[in-house]
């Protein structure tokens, strides 16, 4: 994991790449047990933090983006790139790794 000193704040993401901020798996099944971190699985959902400008297209147009930052999305299980940012776990993703927005 690469580590960075600015703020997830000030991350503008390139082309057609967002920022992730994965959502918290559950240290307790429903059962009780205590889960330590190597039983954890890699989380699939999180909340969008930044949105890229598009993918630039052949003809020099950008390709419109679908999501926007505060969606609340599912994503590959392996994809994009994890970080640390000021303590906090991130995730920069293509937007063709993300899967569906998940609607409340």
């Amino acid at each position: 994991m690469a580590s960075a000193t600015v703020s997830s704040k000030k991350l503008k993401p390139l082309g057609d790449r967002v920022v992730i901020q994965p959502t918290p798996r559950e240290d307790v099944t429903k059962s009780g047990i205590v889960l330590p971190d190597t039983a954890k699985e890699k989380p699939q959902e999180g909340t969008i933090l930044a949105v890229g400008p598009g993918k630039t297209l052949d003809d020099g147009t950008r390709e419109k983006m679908d999501v926007k930052e505060g969606d609340r999305v599912l994503y590959s299980k392996y994809a994009g790139t994890d970080f640390k940012v000021d303590g906090e776990e991130l995730l920069i993703v293509s937007q063709k790794d993300i899967l569906a927005i998940v609607e409340a």
